[in-house]
């Protein structure tokens, strides 16, 4: 073995970590050699524990897309020259796998056979879950199965093909699913990669696959679009049959959706995995005051988001008269419960609290105020509405997320059936207090809404469309902040989403608005050059200066208007580019289609 020495830190404090596992209470170890190390349960877990922090993304709720934006446009919304191919870094990086392949190396070490099966299993669940993402953002790359060392000759080698990757995190994932323990074994602990993740993560990547596959046109030797889909319904039923998890429902659907993701602690029975936040370990992340403080991004739903939300009778909204310039009382009434426990409307207030809250404009550049992880003011010692000092635990795998990838499975596969629907989008509804989705009334009456090219999909077809487009709906609604929209928007080949608009409330004219239905002035808009109106408690602004509406003196809220947006590039945009850099040291690294990054090899 090539020796070199390692630092081994007990992360303590390491997200997604029980606070009272015994195991973590030890000091960190010194320099030690591999030689000397993984010899015990101990190392493998201490050594284990990166894998959570390194991994695992610690602020999904600000994710942009066509469905959330913010003050500041990310690149991927503002397209064109605004996406080069970067000198380094671009996730292209490689050490997490590195450690990951060092600990699955060092393993049999261990004397211990059961901890040698239970933390290689845990070291091959991460290996697929490192390379989802890297086949996500790149499509082909290298695969690496071994520790490598400075001098080692695969350091340069071509990337490997798709199917390749995706056949290994095939056999890494179903290792893991055979050899991890179940979650009764875990205590029940959300904090713990178990089984139940394992069959989690199969069924997100393969249903990726399988959708990229068939939306892309893309025929790779090996295996169809199908099997994945195929893999990816089994794991999901797998799952969803074990009875091991159920959504959290109290019988409450005007609250229950908004306090499972405000609740401090992670609810085990829907979340399979979650990352451990703690106000006395000093472990924060911001989702409260990023929607609270200005200077946090100013999110806000778009307009083509709330349009989504059906009527709380099942109908569309967008069937009714008038809809695209409803005002905002008028469209936020009556809808699906979720859509109030997502932004403010009228009636909301603080966990905890009584005083009615209106949206703040100067907090959402679309007006439509984000809620969903908003913790009670009294969380964090009363500090969560500072920057960074949100205490509740964020969701990597939950329940909900299984039934939609199952339902979306068997509707891709043409195999959908009314049962299937009852076990998965219903169970999310019957949560929400909305009437079912029928499988035939779908089909029968796709909604235009959702097909046009406009606001939805315009490459959704044949027998099964309209419950298709219903599942996204559904799955828009209520993963909305958790990560996974522009993930969604790629595999489904639809980028010219990104295109649509970013607009937010509609306003049709200068005036004062009541936003919360109890007779009182929440927001005053006046006219440029005339005096400023004096309304107590009001917020007040100058159309044009203060706020800019799409059609001047009035329209929707746009405040992106005057920053030029390039249209999403279909031979493009879809694949991130590789550094540059990376492909200078090794040659044999070839560049993403429509990258220019100025080498010529």
């Amino acid at each position: 073995m090539k020796k070199r020495h390692l630092i081994i830190l007990a992360l303590v404090l390491s997200a997604g970590l029980t606070a009272c596992d015994d195991l973590l209470d030890k000091s960190p170890l010194s320099q030690i050699s591999e030689e000397d190390y993984f010899k015990t349960e101990t190392d493998l877990q201490l050594f284990s524990n990166s894998f959570y922090s390194d991994l695992l993304n610690k602020s999904p709720y600000d994710d942009q897309s066509d469905v959330y934006v913010q003050q500041e446009l990310s690149d991927e919304m503002l397209g064109g020259e605004n996406r080069i191919p970067p000198a380094s870094g671009g996730g292209w990086t490689w050490t997490t796998l590195r450690d990951i392949n060092t600990l699955l190396g060092n393993a049999g070490q261990c004397s211990d056979e059961a901890a040698v099966t239970k933390y290689t299993a845990l070291a091959r669940f991460f290996r697929a879950y490192f390379y989802f993402d890297k086949v996500k953002r790149f499509g082909d790359v290298p695969w690496y199965d071994a520790e490598l060392f400075s001098g080692d000759e695969a350091l340069f080698k071509a990337r490997d093909s798709r199917e390749l990757v995706m056949s290994n995190m095939l056999a890494d994932i179903d290792f893991a699913i055979d050899n991890l323990p179940a979650k009764a074994d875990e205590s029940s602990s959300p904090f713990r990669v178990n089984r139940s993740a394992a069959l989690a993560l199969k069924a997100r990547f393969c249903l990726y696959e399988g959708t990229y596959r068939k939306y892309h046109g893309l025929n790779l030797d090996g295996n169809s679009y199908t099997f994945y889909l195929e893999q990816a319904a089994q794991a999901a039923e797998e799952l969803i049959d074990s009875g091991e998890y159920r959504l959290y429902n109290t019988g409450h659907p005007e609250e229950d959706y908004l306090n499972l993701f405000a609740a401090e602690d992670a609810n085990p029975d829907e979340y399979i995995l979650a990352i451990k936040f703690d106000y006395g370990m000093s472990i924060y992340h911001n989702a409260t005051a990023h929607t609270l403080v200005p200077t946090q991004g100013r999110p806000g739903l778009t307009r083509k988001m709330v349009n989504l939300y059906l009527m709380q009778d099942g109908t569309r909204f967008t069937d009714r008269a008038g809809w695209q310039t409803m005002p905002f009382l008028e469209e936020v009434q009556n809808r699906d419960p979720r859509l109030a426990q997502s932004i403010r409307t009228p009636g909301y207030h603080r966990i905890g609290e009584t005083e009615l809250l209106a949206p703040d404009l100067s907090v959402s550049v679309t007006g439509y105020q984000p809620i969903k992880f908003v913790q009670e003011p009294t969380a964090s010692g009363g500090q969560v509405d500072r920057n960074d000092r949100s205490t509740c635990d964020l969701p990597v795998f939950r329940y909900g997320e299984v039934l939609l990838n199952f339902a979306e499975a068997k509707a891709e596969l043409g195999t959908l059936t009314q049962a299937d629907l009852d076990k998965s989008i219903n169970d999310l509804r019957d949560r929400a207090g909305m009437p079912h989705l029928l499988l035939s009334e779908a089909n029968a009456h796709p909604d235009p809404y959702l097909s046009s090219a406009d606001y939805g999909f315009t490459n959704v077809s044949g027998s099964n469309q309209g419950v298709i487009l219903e599942i996204r709906r559904e799955r828009a609604i209520e993963l909305m902040q958790e990560g996974f929209r522009w993930d969604d928007l790629m595999r489904w080949a639809a980028g010219p989403c990104i295109d649509q608009s970013i607009q937010g409330m509609y306003f049709a004219g200068a005036g004062q608005f009541d936003f919360n239905g109890d007779g009182a002035v929440d927001v005053v808009l006046y006219k440029a050059g005339e005096a400023k109106p004096e309304v107590a408690d009001a917020q007040i602004y100058e159309i044009g200066s203060d706020l800019v509406l799409s059609e001047g003196d009035h329209g929707y809220l746009d405040y992106h208007a005057n920053i030029h947006r390039t249209a999403f590039n279909e031979g493009r945009d879809y694949l991130y580019p590789i550094p540059i850099n990376e492909r200078s040291l090794n040659p044999n690294l070839t560049q993403n289609p429509g990258w220019d990054d100025g080498l010529s090899f």
